[in-house]
């Protein structure tokens, strides 16, 4: 099992710009969901890449980052001349690692379209692929930059639903970045503040209080809704 996803005394600046974190230092346990929210152009996604690796930080250091870390964009981002299947197969190809694709597509409900081009998907069916060929590499973590974010609102909450079903099922490490509070505070343990001034700090860590698992009329529960707006004063 991989150690906790650690920032020790990080720091990030792009080329001729300020520092956008500086000293940083966060730990995110294993087998946690933690969503990270705040303002745009704070730092989110550039965060959420110094954890995936695809960043390396100008000073400080980043651990607990596994050659099996997998992340999910905004955007499917799905190779068109490939199927639905060679689509998940591509991150085993690309680092020579084992995986089983047909049960990816199975836990994510696309086990019958697994011979289908992108282009003849829905986009929520998009989303799905995009999550399985995370889930293929048995993620350690799984990063998620608003992959649900484009959707419309019943494929979203049916998304979430799946998502946190699949969390329930492996506990992988779950990092999630979103703009929106309630998504936060519904799917996540914990919820990260980021502030706007550089260098960019965590503003507020807030434990979320309610039990799982967390179905949908958890939505409507007084306990989150007091943490959503909690958490919006602080945006």
């Amino acid at each position: 099992m991989a150690d906790a996803l650690t920032l020790s005394g990080t720091s990030f600046a792009w080329p001729g710009e300020p520092a956008l974190f500086d000293g940083l230092s966060l730990e995110i346990p294993q087998g946690s969901f933690t969503a990270v929210v705040g303002p745009s152009g704070c730092g989110k996604s550039t965060l959420l890449r110094l954890m995936a690796g695809l960043l390396a930080p100008s000073a400080g250091r980043v651990t607990g980052v596994h050659e099996r870390r997998a992340m999910v964009f905004q955007s499917p981002t799905l190779l068109a001349w490939r199927t639905v299947r060679e689509n998940v197969a591509l991150p085993l190809e690309l680092a020579g690692l084992e995986g089983d694709v047909d049960a990816a597509l199975d836990l994510v409900g696309l086990a019958d379209d697994a011979d289908t081009l992108p282009r003849a998907l829905s986009g929520g069916m998009r989303m799905r692929v995009s999550l399985a060929r995370a889930l293929v590499v048995a993620p350690r973590p799984l990063l998620l930059d608003e992959p649900l974010s484009a959707l419309d609102a019943l494929t979203r909450r049916r998304l979430q639903r799946d998502l946190l079903a699949l969390w329930r099922r492996f506990r992988f490490t779950a990092v999630l970045v979103t703009h929106d509070v309630d998504e936060a505070v519904l799917m996540a343990d914990r919820v990260l503040v980021l502030d706007t001034a550089r260098p960019v700090s965590v503003r507020a860590d807030q434990a979320i209080s309610l039990p799982r698992p967390r179905g949908p009329a958890a939505a409507y529960d007084p306990v989150l809704v007091e943490h959503a707006r909690a958490l919006e004063a602080l945006l």
